[in-house]
C-alpha cells in the first residue's frame, strides 16, 4: 500500500508539472492577460488534482 502511494505522488508530480507547462502555453499563445493567468492556472491545478485524488481512491478500493 505505500509502495502504491509513493508512485503516485511520482505520478502527480510529473502530471501537475506537465500540466502547468501545457497551460502556460495555452496562456501565451491565446494571449490570456497577466492578471487572469493566476485564476487559469488555479481552476486547472485544482481540478487535476480532484481527477487524480477520485483515480487514486479507485486504485485504492479496487
Amino acid at each position: 500500500m505505500v509502495s502504491v502511494a509513493a508512485l503516485f505522488i511520482l505520478f502527480t508530480i510529473f502530471i501537475l508539472y506537465a500540466i502547468n507547462r501545457m497551460t502556460n502555453k495555452l496562456c501565451v499563445q491565446k494571449e490570456i492577460p497577466d492578471e487572469k493567468q493566476p485564476k487559469v492556472f488555479r481552476t486547472i491545478n485544482i481540478l487535476i488534482l480532484i481527477l487524480l485524488l477520485s483515480s487514486y481512491v479507485e486504485v485504492l478500493y479496487t
